[in-house]
């Protein structure tokens, strides 16, 4: 076994890392969802252990002991391969930007905060305002993650130079940011609606039919937006990371918004509202994904022999 070797990890480490972290981040996101539309919100009635004697949930609480157990464990995963990404990136034995060790860091911060907002959600009952905020922090983590397996794909070329016209790096960062005014206002009509984590819930005070309006008229100007991007993406030659990701946008959002109404038509069956979730995780990486492709190393065939680390000569 070559010791070296485990103390420098290879950029394929990292980039393993990276993926797996961006994968635990979507997962979440749909267990996290399962918690709600199960009702499974107080599975563990207590935090930061399941009950007032127990740290893992016991038998007595049943099914929904073990899915809100089950999304706790997830995130201590997610926090651990956040903590061996950050450690591997410190020690790889290609050097890195620095930046790539701030979006690791946002990993290691932000999963402790989700937590802490899990467990005043618990503690508060399921506070509706406090399970938007607990479940929009996913977001950042998510676009972390998404930004950090793009880089380490391209390779730790700096400095990193636009790859396409302005023009399209303000369609891609608006498709961002619609696919961000969605999610919240999606998070609105959840709190507003059946599936708010369990039945003896308060929802929001608003009318569920005027806010699910409100939701769908964003997820109008979403699509509208990317379509509008895939026509530029296109006629403008972008990068080939680029329109493929415009184009799976594309598809995404129509199956979303069909999905959506076959929600409101048929009353919200849980499982639809979970796959509408996961799907919204996806989409939001995906667009993550459109907008930082437009930028790349300025060398990207010429970067890993430049930044290998070099080891002490020993005379």
């Amino acid at each position: 076994m070559d010791v070296r070797a485990l103390l420098r990890p290879s950029p394929v480490v990292v980039l393993r890392l990276a993926m797996v972290a961006l994968l635990l981040n979507v997962l979440l996101v749909a267990t996290g969802a399962a918690v709600r539309l199960t009702g499974s919100g107080l599975g563990c009635p207590d935090w930061p252990l399941c009950t007032s004697g127990s740290l893992v949930n016991t038998p007595e609480l049943g099914s929904h002991g073990y899915i809100e157990f089950g999304n706790r464990l997830l995130a201590v995963a997610l926090e651990v391969v956040g903590v061996l990404l950050l450690v591997a990136l410190r020690r790889s034995a290609v050097r890195p930007p620095r930046s790539w060790s701030r979006l690791a860091a946002v990993q290691v911060l932000v999963v402790p905060l989700q937590a802490v907002l899990g467990g005043i959600l618990v503690l508060s009952g399921l506070n509706p305002y406090v399970l938007i905020a607990h479940f929009l922090v996913s977001f950042p983590l998510l676009l972390a993650a998404a930004v950090l397996v793009r880089r380490a794909l391209d390779g730790p070329g700096e400095p990193r130079v636009a790859l396409v016209r302005p023009e399209l790096r303000w369609l891609t960062a608006g498709l961002l940011a619609s696919t961000s005014l969605v999610l919240v206002l999606g998070s609105v009509v959840t709190g507003t609606g059946p599936h708010a984590g369990s039945p003896q819930v308060h929802r929001l005070p608003f009318v569920p039919r005027d806010v699910t309006q409100l939701h769908a008229d964003s997820v109008f100007l979403l699509v509208g937006l990317t379509l509008a991007t895939a026509v530029a993406a296109y006629a403008l030659a972008a990068p080939r990371g680029v329109r493929l990701a415009v184009r799976a946008l594309v598809g995404l959002e129509v199956g979303q918004a069909a999905l959506g109404y076959v929600q409101y038509a048929t009353g919200t069956p849980p499982v639809l509202a979970g796959i509408h979730v996961l799907l919204a995780a996806v989409v939001f990486a995906v667009a993550a994904w459109a907008q930082v492709s437009t930028r790349g190393p300025a060398r990207p065939g010429a970067v890993m022999a430049t930044t290998t680390r070099r080891e002490p000569s020993r005379l």
